[in-house]
């Protein structure tokens, strides 16, 4: 069974940061290409940064610059390092995990709420 479980959310101000974390149970981790998922109120689910089993990584344009992903295979962790955070960062951010051609799996979210 796997799971994933998210932490790090949270109330900042505009220009601060926070630091998203997803641990994944199982024995599969290493070869999942995670990614963390983004959605505001009324607004479709999207995909904010991704990072392939070997280190790849990819950004939506509006986080370049300012959001990392990465990942500790020993951990069975996945990270979002989140700078510069903009009231339009405001979302649920889902962790989500996906066997190459078979299965994905999802975490439940964790709120990121950035205002004054």
């Amino acid at each position: 069974q796997v799971q994933l479980v998210e932490s790090g959310g949270g109330l900042v101000q505009p220009g601060e940061s926070l630091r998203l974390s997803c641990v994944v149970s199982g024995s599969i981790f290493s070869i999942m290409t995670m990614a963390w998922y983004r959605q505001a109120p009324g607004k479709q689910r999207i995909l904010v940064a991704s990072i392939t089993s070997g280190g790849g990584t990819n950004y939506v344009d509006s986080v370049k610059g300012r959001f990392t992903i990465s990942r500790d295979n020993a951990k069975k962790t996945v990270y979002l390092q989140m700078n510069s955070l903009k009231p339009e960062d405001t979302a649920v951010y889902y962790c989500n995990g996906r066997i190459p051609l078979s299965y994905e799996y999802w975490g439940q979210g964790t709120q990121v709420t950035v205002s004054t």
